[in-house]
């Protein structure tokens, strides 16, 4: 068994050419290239998939050989993952896998007859061999397609490998390409492309997911696992965000790096300077990025055309629209611009290198119990503070109240996997009501300054302005009184108290 450590970068068709000039590339060692053909077996319902398992088939010239992967750890394009691979003779044979219950699973007759070709990829590939310290780093260039029932989807991606490299000169590999070339970590593999072509899945927008946390971890550790998930959000949602209108691609990039920040704020006790510095301040760019297209997609989307649709035959308001569709899509050209630019590529490298140069820290028995307790509480106490100062006619108190319950979700979302974490359903869920009603507020609040902004000095624009304005008004009274009578229930929050994994309750 060896362990297969690389990181995939995704490169777009117009930049091949360039990168194949690249400067770095002069200093090979050695160059070769391959036309591969690859095979992806699994059952007819995928069982091979949603095991964690990966079998393929590679001919390389006249020779086939036979590969089995396990999804070992993957994040935000860097992966590590056990491997085995063989020759091919005719038949499938896991006898020289070391690992006996992945062997005998496999090899069951029954599981083997069910067996299928699920997808194919064929591509060229070139591969640079760099020296790199005491070892070597195998940079490929793939190209060529995914195919699946008919269908494909072209493969344009840069991978580097270590030979016997350490992880740094792997980024530092990754950074000197990026410095000239949009490189930006690909977090889909082409088996799984491969996969959702099989299997028809029409691409949408991701949602964050759980970062995977276990009560043995530091919280070093935790908050690693998170970032790195919270960047893999961020880019399971770039190819959609450039490719497509789908509006929810760039809120769920803006989520991804909100609750990264969140996550810094949370685990900043642990944290090293360095890593709070160098994670923060590009992280916050992108935010503001992100949210300024998100902002006027709300505005058009969520203020201005109910109000359109209400009124139909007013001149005023479809003027207005207009002015306003047409800033959303100068603002929406400006990040789309920014996200398809080399520094973003370069922005995400550093955060990774940052991440795996941090380390786990020191995993000490109930640590991250004892540290997700002590931050959840005093995010609760925070929270029910904020409650307490907050009034119904205090827009400023109210603003600051929606950042707490915020946090608060973010931190109760990021700890929910721990054992001994309290059912905390009925919180969320109250958590959850009350930042959509303040969320909706701040919506309609940031809405009176985008309008004034978009109409300027016109007057018949302006005259749309106070519609827009009149027509939320019942709105905007009853967001009011519906948080009003929440407020109570904020200001004494219950979190429950966390009980070490494995422990009993007394009679």
């Amino acid at each position: 068994m060896a362990d297969e450590i690389e990181l995939k970068l995704a490169l777009a068709e117009a930049d091949h050419a360039r990168f194949l000039r690249h400067p770095l590339l002069r200093g090979a060692r050695a160059r070769h290239v391959a036309q591969l053909d690859n095979i992806y077996y699994d059952t007819g319902k995928l069982l091979l998939r949603r095991s964690g398992i990966s079998l393929r088939l590679r001919r390389k010239g006249r020779d086939w050989l036979q590969t089995v992967k396990l999804a070992g750890n993957a994040s935000a394009g860097l992966s590590s993952r056990p491997e085995w691979e063989t020759p091919y003779t005719g038949h499938f044979d896991f006898a020289a896998i070391d690992d006996e219950s992945l062997r005998a699973w496999l090899q069951r007759p029954k599981r083997l007859a069910r067996i299928v070709p699920v997808c194919e990829t064929r591509f060229r590939r070139v591969t640079w061999e760099l020296p790199a310290g005491t070892g070597l780093l195998l940079v490929t260039l793939d190209r060529g397609w995914v195919i699946a029932d008919g269908r494909r989807e072209p493969i344009s991606e840069v991978e580097i490998e270590l030979a016997g490299a350490p992880v740094a000169e792997l980024f530092r590999c990754a950074n000197a390409l990026a410095e000239r070339i949009a490189l930006a970590p690909a977090v889909l593999s082409k088996a799984e492309r491969g996969y959702r072509l099989h299997s028809g899945t029409t691409a949408r927008p991701v949602k964050a997911a759980a970062a995977g946390l276990a009560p043995a971890m530091s919280p070093q550790a935790a908050f690693r696992r998170i970032a790195l998930s919270c960047l893999e959000h961020l880019q399971q949602n770039h190819h959609g965000a450039l490719h497509t209108d789908d509006i929810e691609y760039i809120h769920q990039m803006r989520v991804a790096t909100r609750r990264l920040r969140a996550a810094l704020r949370l685990f900043a006790p642990v944290l090293p300077a360095a890593l709070q510095e160098g994670l923060r301040l590009p992280i916050a760019s992108l935010t503001r990025q992100l949210g300024r297209a998100r902002d006027l997609d709300v505005l058009l989307g969520e203020i201005v055309a109910p109000v359109l649709e209400s009124l139909p035959d007013e001149p005023r308001l479809s003027a207005l629209a207009g002015e306003i569709t047409n800033r959303r899509y100068a603002v929406r050209s400006e990040v789309l611009a920014a996200l398809a630019d080399p520094a973003y590529g370069r922005m995400l490298l550093s955060a990774m290198e940052l991440l795996h140069e941090s380390g786990d820290g020191a995993a000490e028995a109930a640590a991250l119990g004892d540290f997700s307790a002590r931050r959840l509480a005093g995010l609760g106490r925070k929270a029910s503070r904020l409650a307490l100062a907050a009034r119904i006619d205090d827009p400023a108190s109210l603003h600051a109240l929606r950042i707490g319950i915020k946090r608060l979700r973010y931190g109760i979302e990021f700890f929910a996997e721990l054992p001994g974490q309290p059912r905390r359903r009925a919180l969320q869920k109250h958590l959850a009501v009350m930042q959509e009603a303040l969320g909706k507020l701040n919506d309609l609040a940031n809405a009176g300054l985008l309008l004034s902004e978009a109409a300027g000095h016109d007057p018949q624009l302006r005259e749309a302005v106070a519609l827009i304005g009149g027509w939320h008004g019942p709105h905007h009274a009853s967001l009011l009184h519906g948080i009003g009578k929440a407020l109570p229930g904020l200001q004494v929050l219950r979190l429950g108290r966390i009980r070490p994994a494995g422990a009993t309750t007394t009679p």
